[in-house]
C-alpha cells in the first residue's frame, strides 16, 4: 500500500478525565460514575490521531508541560502512530488538562485547565517541513503557532484547514486570510457572525479570505459554502454514547481526505461519517474508525441518509 498522505496539524494537545454519568442532577451533589478513562485529548492531537487511523501520516506541533500528564499525552499519541517529534515540553509549565463528565444521551459538560504561561513563542517550529505537508491543519488554542504555520503553508502552496471554536474572536479575522478551508463550530459561528441564517453567516466568512467556510450543525449536519457554491452533508440517527472529539474526527478526516485530492462534497461526507463513528465510544478516541470501517460504512449509506457530523 502506498503512504499515506502528509499532514500537519498544529495546535492543542491535552490530557482528558472523563466521567460517565446517569444524568446531570438539578443541583450541585454527589454523583456516581458509571464509567471512568484517562485518554488524551486537544483539538489538533485528536485530529492527528484520527488521520493515522485512517492510513494517513499525521504529525503534531504542539506544547505540553514537563509534568506526568505530559508523559501520557505523548505515550497515547505514539501508541496512535501520530509522529510526536515536535511536541515540544517546556520547563515547569503545565499540560493541559480537562475533566469530562458525559451523560447517558452522550451531552457533556467540560472543564479544561491551559498553564496562562505556555510559551507562545515559534522559533523552534520545523517551517521548512511544511512544503513537504499534503495539508496543514490548525486550531485556535495556540494562535501565534497556527499564525506562523499558515502563512509559511501560503507562501509554499499547502492548503489549510483551520478548526474554528469559541475563544479567540478578535484573532479570527486575520487568521480566516490566511485560511483556504475555515470549518466552525456553530457557536463559534453566531459569535463571530451574528444575524442572518447560516448561510448568510457562512457568506460573511468568505469575505474574510478563505475559498470555503462550513459549519458543523450537529443533527443538522453539514453546511457549507464556497464563491458561487455550497452545498449540505444531512445527518442520520447514531447510538451516540459521547460526542466529545466528534468535531476533532471531523476535522481530520476532513483534512485527510482533501489533501488525498477528493471533491469537497465527498470529503465533507466522509469527515460526517467518521465523526458519527466516534460518537459511539467513551472519550475522543476509542470509536475513531479504520479506512476499512469509514469506506464501509460510507458506501452503505445513501445521500439521503448522509452521516452526522460533528457539533
Amino acid at each position: 500500500m502506498a503512504a499515506g498522505k502528509h499532514i500537519i496539524c498544529v495546535g492543542h494537545a491535552a490530557l482528558d478525565r472523563i466521567y460517565r454519568i446517569d444524568a446531570f442532577p438539578p443541583q450541585p451533589t454527589k454523583v456516581r460514575a458509571l464509567e471512568h478513562i484517562e485518554v488524551g485529548g486537544g483539538m489538533a492531537a485528536n485530529a492527528a490521531v484520527a488521520i493515522a487511523r485512517l492510513g494517513g501520516r499525521a504529525e503534531l506541533w504542539s506544547r505540553v508541560g514537563d509534568d506526568a500528564a505530559a508523559h501520557s499525552i505523548r505515550a497515547g499519541l505514539k501508541a496512535e502512530h501520530v509522529d510526536v517529534r515536535w511536541v515540544q515540553a517546556f520547563e515547569g509549565m503545565r499540560s493541559s488538562t480537562s475533566a469530562i463528565v458525559v451523560d447517558d444521551r452522550g451531552e457533556r459538560l467540560i472543564v479544561g485547565q491551559r498553564d496562562a504561561g505556555m510559551p507562545s513563542g515559534t522559533s523552534w517550529l520545523p517551517l521548512e517541513r511544511i512544503k513537504t505537508a499534503d495539508a496543514v491543519l490548525g486550531d485556535i488554542r495556540w494562535l501565534e503557532g497556527v499564525r506562523t504555520v499558515f502563512d509559511r503553508a501560503r507562501k509554499d502552496g499547502v492548503p489549510t484547514v483551520l478548526d474554528a471554536d469559541l475563544g479567540a474572536r478578535e484573532a479570527l479575522s486575520d487568521l480566516l486570510r490566511l485560511t483556504d478551508y475555515a470549518i466552525l463550530s456553530e457557536p463559534a459561528l453566531r459569535d463571530l457572525s451574528p444575524g442572518g441564517s447560516d448561510a448568510e453567516r457562512l457568506g460573511h466568512i468568505l469575505a474574510l479570505g478563505p475559498g470555503h467556510a462550513g459549519v458543523t450543525l450537529g443533527p443538522a449536519g453539514y453546511l457549507w459554502r464556497e464563491r458561487g457554491n455550497g452545498g449540505h452533508v444531512p445527518a442520520f440517527p447514531v447510538s451516540v454514547t459521547d460526542t466529545t472529539g466528534a468535531g476533532d474526527a471531523f476535522h481530520g478526516t476532513f483534512a485527510l481526505m482533501l489533501a488525498e485530492g477528493r471533491p469537497v462534497a465527498e470529503c465533507a461526507r466522509m469527515a460526517a461519517t467518521a465523526a458519527a463513528l466516534k460518537c459511539r465510544r467513551l472519550g475522543s478516541r476509542a470509536g475513531l474508525p479504520s479506512r476499512a470501517e469509514l469506506e464501509a460504512v460510507a458506501a452503505a449509506s445513501s445521500p439521503a441518509q448522509g452521516p452526522s457530523p460533528a457539533r
